[in-house]
């Protein structure tokens, strides 16, 4: 009799658990909620203890400049809660100041076909770097902030591609492409439709070698997320090893100083 009994109150119970389960649709999605909120406070309490949170990140910007814009990758390694090792690869395009898009002919739908009065070349940039992230000051809660300074060194390879625009001899009408050095030996001779375009000029493209460091703050308001949020602020210092022809009209430069904003999101492991 008391076999029976036990058995009876132990199918009760287990009715009971899976009646309450199905009752509440939504308990494994408050069950991951507040899984999610404890590993939260458990990495807060790591940081204030000192203990190394996460292993690496992966980031990727979206960077404007104050002469041009570009993208960015960045890997980190943390060595120490406060302490991080980086490896970063940008793709820049850099504009001179003096750049004022002029009107040009229309095409068929109405449109300005514009160009770059006495433009050279578009100067790209592929950028290696290495350096380090250090924490200066952490999040109070959750919804704070972590501020961290950076620097870092390395290569840049600059890309020098002709800037062609589509031209038309006064006298003949004959229609051609011309780099602004032609264009400015005659000045007459031609008038300016437009600029011919992206894919024009890259089987005439000159290398050119150069180095470049940066420093920066950044701040992060995912610190203790997987998820990487953060704006970076900083300035950067590039040197090439030949001058840059950027504007026919303005004399060749090889140091460029700048400052950037850069927008990041990515995620920590």
């Amino acid at each position: 009799m008391k076999k029976i009994l036990v058995l009876s109150l132990g199918i009760l119970a287990s009715t009971m658990t899976m009646a309450q389960s199905q009752s509440d649709p939504n308990a494994p999605r408050k069950n991951k909620k507040a899984e999610k909120k404890e590993r939260i406070n458990a990495m807060a309490k790591m940081e204030e203890e000192g203990e190394l949170i996460f292993n690496k990140h992966s980031i990727f910007g979206i960077k404007l400049n104050t002469d041009g814009y570009g993208i960015s990758y960045e890997k980190g390694k943390f060595i120490t809660p406060r302490r991080t090792r980086l490896l970063m690869f940008e793709l820049n395009e850099k504009k001179h100041p003096k750049e004022d898009k002029d009107a040009g002919s229309f095409d068929i739908f109405g449109n300005v076909n514009q160009y770059v009065y006495g433009k050279a070349n578009n100067f790209y940039q592929l950028k290696g770097a290495y350096g380090y992230q250090y924490l200066i000051g952490g999040k109070s809660n959750k919804n704070g902030i972590a501020v961290s300074a950076l620097w870092a060194g390395g290569l840049s390879l600059g890309f020098e591609k002709p800037y062609y625009v589509d031209v038309q001899n006064l006298d003949t009408q004959e229609r051609s492409r011309k780099t602004f050095d032609e264009i400015l030996q005659d000045p007459g001779k031609y008038g300016v439709l437009g600029a011919s375009g992206f894919t024009v000029g890259w089987g005439e493209v000159k290398l050119n070698p150069g180095a470049q460091v940066k420093s920066a703050l950044r701040f992060d308001y995912g610190r203790f997320n997987e998820v990487v949020s953060a704006i970076e602020a900083g300035i950067n210092l590039e040197y090439y090893a030949k001058g840059v022809p950027q504007m026919v009209t303005v004399e060749e430069k090889h140091l460029f100083f700048n400052a950037y904003v850069t927008l990041l999101f990515g995620k920590r492991k």
